[in-house]
């Protein structure tokens, strides 16, 4: 029996039966080309050689694991950048894992645990990523300007003994390949101010709002323009602000201003476009409606003001923007309102939300949306991770249901990630979260819930990245996004960086925002200080204890590490 030690490159195809189902002809022939343009030229020019090829991946082998880790990087990016055009359900992403092993030399193939473990390596990789066994990390941790970041010891199948594994780092995967292309395809900028509520009557606010946000929603769904999120433009309510100040603080050419005069049965909305650069009036009009015909009055707007910015758009794209929503009045009454208590932090207001999320889906059962906002909601009001079985079950059976009336409802995609976040089915969650991003590239909150469950992923860099993109799309956004940067760079390690992100967080004097705080102080030797806060923890709440706290993470040592941190801090578990 010959033996020898080679580095052993194992790539899977993710998703390979799904995209075989939808389109077989097409994935065969893509995937044939990948291969003959892609991983076969950077195999051989860094002197390694394919020993198999199957219809959903390769093994190759190595005589330097420098040579296989570079390729599998070479690869990966390359990948990505192929990707950046394809739609979401057509792109051919790769799992990747090497390993330093004695193999079993029999002819042109290769046999052995030095094998097995490298494919057990890539099914624990990112769609995207790569993994490494600690053997390969040995050889290479000095030679390649790459980061690592250990993984821990796991237990593979059909291993006897555990695997140190390394996820390599700084490498572009298609997920911020896409995101990073928002801000460049995203031209020209618009901002869509608060709808002034004309009817007289304060308690209306929500109504105004409610079509000022969904004229948002329905203008981002057009991918060649950038639209200022909701919580930027809402910044100048009720406030004598200059347009062009406006803009040069949104970074933004454009602005639309209106008003919402409700006054049953009728409804009347003015609209009117600014070119801020010269403070010309581009356009104006309104609508005198009956009330039932807000969604076509809604319309209307979108497919003008879009047509005078951009001059044409392709069909699919007019056709998409303009299509029919199912909810009826009643219906998108009620979840106006549940979205504004979904908002608030009263104690009743996440049952109320509830409440009215449940009226909507009793008015129109079609309604997609507000099932989807149901589904969250649910989570919401019994503790997100911490919800009964039964609860997580119900707010998933909501959750696909509002996939299945509206696929190409953004939102809806987006919540369902949310869902399986909370039922730690994280793959499943950043899955279902990128084909709502790419359904709507300019939804800032959609990007930013992305990389919240990257941040939770053991993909923390990304995760960042995708915030980047979150926040120029939203400069004032909500106070959340800084939770979601405060954890990514703990699961960094970064603390000092972390420290500052949570100090910026309004949110902060929370008790869950206080721990992981007095845990970065710990994590920095400054134990007096993170014993204080520790203390103002169990001040604020005496109940604390950190094992029926702790956050869901995909990998156990990201668990462990704030867990660790939490400890030295002082915290009960």
């Amino acid at each position: 029996m010959n033996r020898k030690l080679v580095a052993i490159l194992a790539a899977d195809v993710v998703g390979y039966s799904a995209l075989m189902e939808r389109d077989e002809k097409g994935t065969f022939v893509r995937l044939k080309l990948y291969h003959t343009e892609l991983f076969e030229p950077e195999i051989k020019k860094r002197h390694g050689r394919v020993f198999k090829l199957m219809g959903d991946g390769l093994l190759a082998e190595f005589a330097s694991v420098v040579d296989a880790v570079e390729c599998a990087a070479t690869v990966q990016q390359e990948l990505a950048k192929r990707n950046a055009d394809v739609m979401q359900d057509e792109r051919i992403d790769l799992r990747i894992g090497v390993n330093l092993g004695d193999v079993i030399v029999e002819g042109k193939d290769r046999h052995g645990d030095g094998v097995n473990i490298a494919c057990r390596l890539q099914s624990l990789a990112a769609p995207g990523g790569i993994v490494i066994s600690g053997t390969a990390y040995d050889q290479v941790r000095n030679k390649l300007d790459a980061r690592f970041e250990f993984l821990g010891e796991q237990r593979v199948k059909n291993i006897t003994e555990p695997v140190r594994v390394y996820e390599v780092k700084g490498i572009p995967t298609a997920t911020v390949v896409n995101a990073a292309r928002v801000e460049a395809m995203a031209k020209p900028a618009i901002a869509v101010l608060p709808f002034a509520n004309m009817s007289g009557d304060p308690e209306q606010q929500y109504f105004s709002d409610g079509v000022t946000e969904d004229i948002i929603t329905e203008l981002s769904r057009f991918h060649s323009l950038l639209v200022i999120a909701r919580n930027s433009s809402f910044q100048y309510r009720d406030k004598a602000v200059d347009v062009r100040r406006i803009a040069r603080e949104l970074g933004v050419r454009y602005v639309i201003e209106g008003s919402v005069r409700k006054i049953t049965p009728r409804i009347r909305i003015t609209s009117q476009l600014i070119d801020a650069g010269t403070g010309n009036h581009l356009w104006g009009e309104h609508y005198d409606r009956n009330i039932e015909e807000l969604f076509e009055v809604q319309d209307e707007v979108t497919r003008t003001i879009v047509a005078t910015l951009v001059g044409r758009l392709e069909d699919a794209e007019i056709k998409s923007a303009s299509s029919r929503r199912h909810g009826n009045l009643p219906a998108h009454d009620c979840l106006l309102r549940g979205v504004q208590h979904l908002r608030g932090y009263e104690p009743d207001d996440n049952r109320r939300a509830r409440e009215f999320f449940e009226q909507a889906v009793a008015l129109d059962p079609k309604y997609a949306l507000a099932h989807a906002y149901l589904a969250l909601s649910l989570l919401v009001e019994n503790g997100y991770s911490n919800a009964p079985e039964d609860i997580k079950q119900a707010a998933l059976d909501r959750a696909l249901l509002a996939v299945r009336l509206d696929p190409y409802e953004s939102r809806c995609h987006v919540f369902l990630g949310q869902v399986y976040r909370f039922r730690e089915e994280f793959d499943l969650a950043i899955a279902s979260m990128e084909r709502g991003v790419g359904f709507n590239p300019n939804d800032a909150n959609g990007i930013a819930h992305l990389a919240g469950v990257l941040g939770v992923s053991g993909r923390g860099e990304e995760a960042l990245e995708l915030l980047h993109q979150a926040t120029r799309l939203n400069p004032y956004h909500p106070d959340w996004y800084w939770g979601i940067r405060v954890y990514s760079l703990y699961a960094l390690r970064r603390y000092e960086e972390c420290l500052t992100a949570s100090r910026n967080y309004t949110q902060r004097k929370r008790p869950w925002n206080l721990a992981r705080e007095a845990a970065c102080l710990a994590k920095l030797g400054r134990s007096d200080e993170a014993k204080a806060v520790a203390a103002e923890v169990l001040r604020l709440k005496p109940t604390f204890r950190v094992n029926t706290e702790m956050p869901k993470y995909k990998f156990a040592t990201d668990a462990e590490r704030l867990r660790e941190g939490l400890r030295q801090a002082g915290l009960p578990e």
